[in-house]
């Protein structure tokens, strides 16, 4: 019995059947046309997708966008559905971006600073009053000066949320590139060329020691006499250790190995503590220690060979547009030191 199709063809029931020149015969498939698949996703997804991407991890990346890291992880599955593409590769507890990721991360930067730019050219044109900006800031700065300043600015703009982190000058600068903080005050100089800086408050480093110490009843103490004595030092990363190691090498000096370091802490707040409980002594900022000083708890000396003085410095990245609103919290924070005669010596 005969099936339905053409005889010069052979075509059976959508299949093209083919007779070659021995006689046999051939079947293939139709060919159909596929159209390709639309790609489609929100700046949301791509803020998400960018932070994963910049700080090579899911859980940082949750932090810095305040969701939980499962969330985190599910947007950026639906984001590789939506594109058609793996973006991400898990090399172990680093996340990289694979070729795809590279491209869309590419073109999402572009995205993200022109809707960046819209907003704060919105809030300029609006004459916006409202927001929030995100700081840093080193400890010294950020426990000791900023928080009366940002006080007076808050009276003055009351509908304006400064969010402040305080960490070692070192994560702070690293902060402030990623994007997450605004700005940043540290307590020294960088090096960095992607910053912008300027200089504010005027801080000088003193010997802390015990009321009871010693040297106590003495305005200073050489270098010599300071070598053998147990030293409480910063932790590596702060600003305070920074510049005690660019002084001392000025003068020829090893550096802080140079010195009886028998403990290192994270915090000026930290060292003080152990310098009251009698471990040992340190170079510590006046404004840290001006309390127990006016309590008589503890003695500033001055180190003879080397005047001890720094700036603290405003950061920020000259790459990235800055809103309204942060720029008046900078002008302000620069009114102010110079208000206090903090960029004189």
């Amino acid at each position: 019995m005969k099936r339905p199709g053409d005889a010069k063809t052979g075509r059976l029931e959508g299949r093209e059947t083919r007779i070659n020149g021995t006689g046999s015969r051939k079947q293939r498939k139709k060919s159909v046309t596929s159209k390709p698949p639309s790609v489609d996703f929100d700046l949301r997804q791509l803020e998400i997708f960018s932070r994963v991407v910049e700080l090579e991890s899911f859980s940082k990346a949750a932090d810095a966008v305040f969701l939980a890291q499962a969330s985190v992880s599910e947007r950026v599955a639906v984001l590789e559905e939506l594109v058609g593409a793996r973006l991400l590769d898990r090399m172990g507890r680093r996340v990289v971006p694979t070729s795809a990721g590279q491209l869309l991360y590419k073109h999402a930067m572009t995205l993200l600073r022109m809707k960046r730019a819209a907003c704060m050219e919105m809030q300029d044109y609006l004459g916006a009053q409202a927001g929030e900006v995100a700081i840093g800031c080193s400890t010294i700065p950020g426990e000791y000066i900023l928080p009366g300043v940002i006080g007076r600015f808050c009276k003055e703009h009351p509908l304006v949320k400064v969010v402040q982190t305080i960490a070692a000058s070192a994560e702070i600068e690293s902060r402030v590139l990623e994007g997450r903080l605004e700005f940043g005050v540290i307590g020294a100089r960088t090096s960095n060329t992607f910053f912008e800086t300027h200089e504010l408050w005027m801080d000088e480093l003193l010997l802390a020691v015990p009321v009871n110490h010693r040297w106590a009843g003495r305005s200073g103490i050489s270098l010599d006499e300071l070598a053998p004595e147990p030293y409480v030092s910063r932790a590596a990363g702060s600003g305070t250790l920074k510049i005690i190691e660019e002084h001392l090498h000025s003068r020829g000096v090893k550096g802080i190995d140079s010195l009886n370091v028998i403990a290192r802490f994270g915090t000026s707040t930290a060292v003080k503590e152990a310098v009251k409980a009698g471990l040992g002594v340190s170079l510590l900022s006046s404004r840290a220690m001006q309390t127990e000083i006016n309590a008589g708890i503890l003695v500033g000396l001055k180190l003879q060979e080397i005047p001890l003085f720094r700036r603290f410095c405003l950061i920020r990245d000259k790459r990235r547009s800055i809103s309204p609103l942060c720029g008046r919290l900078i002008d302000f924070l620069m009114n102010a030191a110079e208000e206090d005669g903090g960029t004189r010596e």
